[in-house]
């Protein structure tokens, strides 16, 4: 974590307007009232419209789940953001990702062992995070693996958790209670 205390604290229910209660209400609903989403309610109309492009991405996305997945840790990893990467390595874990395929994003498109696919994914990552772009020998390799809407989901994905990762890291948005740190273990607070 790049800060040791929030710099917007996450507002609990008691807190929330009726406003905030009908944003957050599937949040609940299913046992997700996360700390980012919590934090997020001192902004209802930005959270409102932010969850509308965030679902595309994460539920309505023509890239398959692993690979999302492996794009989003990649992205959290590079971005040094704790929160993401922990976060999305339960979802991994829940999508069949072992954990040496989890830590393989820390490592990177250089880590022994792994798929083209996955190389070239965390390869694509690493391009748009550090140039802003996907070089054209990337991109001429990853129309091998993906369609047209899956190279723009991926990007669109990386985009997206680059943003995520800022936010996060900006407002000091703190673990929820056993989200996995760098090495896979649970944080307690």
């Amino acid at each position: 974590m790049r800060l040791d205390k929030a710099r917007l604290e996450p507002q609990e229910a008691d807190a929330w307007s009726d406003e905030v209660k009908a944003i957050m209400q599937p949040f609940v609903k299913e046992g997700a009232d996360y700390n980012i989403f919590k934090t997020l309610t001192h902004h209802p109309d930005l959270m409102r419209r932010w969850m509308v492009f965030a679902n595309h991405v994460l539920f309505k996305s023509t890239l398959p789940l692993r690979e999302r997945e492996l794009v989003i840790l990649r992205i959290g990893y590079l971005c040094d953001a704790g929160y993401e990467w922990g976060q999305h390595a339960q979802v991994a874990r829940k999508a069949g990702m072992s954990d040496e395929e989890i830590l393989s994003t820390k490592s990177g498109p250089d880590t022994p062992g792994i798929s083209e696919r996955d190389k070239l994914l965390m390869q694509a990552t690493d391009e748009l995070h550090a140039d802003t772009h996907i070089g054209d020998e990337t991109w001429t390799a990853l129309e091998r693996h993906f369609d047209k809407k899956q190279l723009m989901d991926l990007v669109f994905t990386v985009g997206q958790y680059n943003l995520v990762s800022m936010v996060l890291n900006t407002l000091g948005v703190q673990p929820d209670d056993g989200l996995p740190d760098w090495d896979l273990k649970p944080q307690h607070r």
